[in-house]
């Protein structure tokens, strides 16, 4: 089966957020949100879609990955600009058969070749490593809380990118942004899918704070 990896269509824009539905669907809690993110992310300024990608099979949408603009403030005052990205999600139908990797090491070329210094992620410890990603206190970064965890994770595109701007990461305020009331309404225009409270999902709501980016 040919994989196709290219930037989305206005057209797909639906099918690109049902298959992030399917893909997230009650799997860190009941429900999920990603597929409100990707639809308000379009709109967003931090939005990157010159790097952002579908993976398309057979004429259908089988995953997604959404790079949005993000920032590292150093002590002494300065800001700079890193890549963040989330969700990436492949089709449940799909998934095990290096889809993600394939969306993930297209869009990390495309992003050295443009310059960028690094990518600053929360997403699977399980996952991300086998691509080059560490924990960010290799790279004397912290969340904007000044916490480190295995989940909060960085990967330089040039050499000492992250390594030269220690300091605290801000992403993107429509991460913060996602209420549950609107992600219910929102979830209106699409099939229904029954929540279910499941072993091994997060231990708090769907109301607090979240962080996207592990492959679905």
């Amino acid at each position: 089966m040919e994989i196709i990896i290219r930037q989305e269509l206005p057209e797909e824009y639906w099918e690109t957020e049902y298959m992030t539905k399917k893909a997230f669907w009650n799997l860190h809690f009941p429900g999920c949100n990603e597929h409100y993110l990707v639809h308000r992310l379009r709109s967003d300024k931090a939005y990157i879609p010159e790097l952002s990608r579908v993976a398309v099979a057979d004429g259908k949408i089988v995953g997604t990955i959404m790079y949005s603009a993000a920032r590292i403030e150093g002590a002494e005052g300065s800001s700079n600009e890193v890549l963040c990205f989330g969700p990436l999600c492949v089709d449940p139908a799909m998934q095990n058969m290096g889809i993600g990797g394939l969306l993930l090491n297209t869009t990390m070329q495309l992003a050295r070749e443009e310059g960028y210094p690094g990518i600053v992620i929360f997403g699977e410890p399980g996952y991300y490593p086998k691509f080059g990603f560490q924990t960010c206190d290799h790279y004397g970064i912290t969340t904007a809380e000044g916490k480190n965890f295995d989940a909060f994770m960085g990967i330089e595109l040039v050499p000492g990118g992250l390594r030269s701007m220690p300091g605290r990461f801000f992403e993107a305020e429509v991460f913060e942004s996602l209420t549950e009331e609107e992600t219910e309404a929102f979830d209106k225009g699409f099939p229904y899918m029954e929540k279910l409270r499941l072993p091994g999902q997060w231990d708090y709501d769907a109301g607090n704070k979240q962080k996207d980016g592990d492959e679905a």
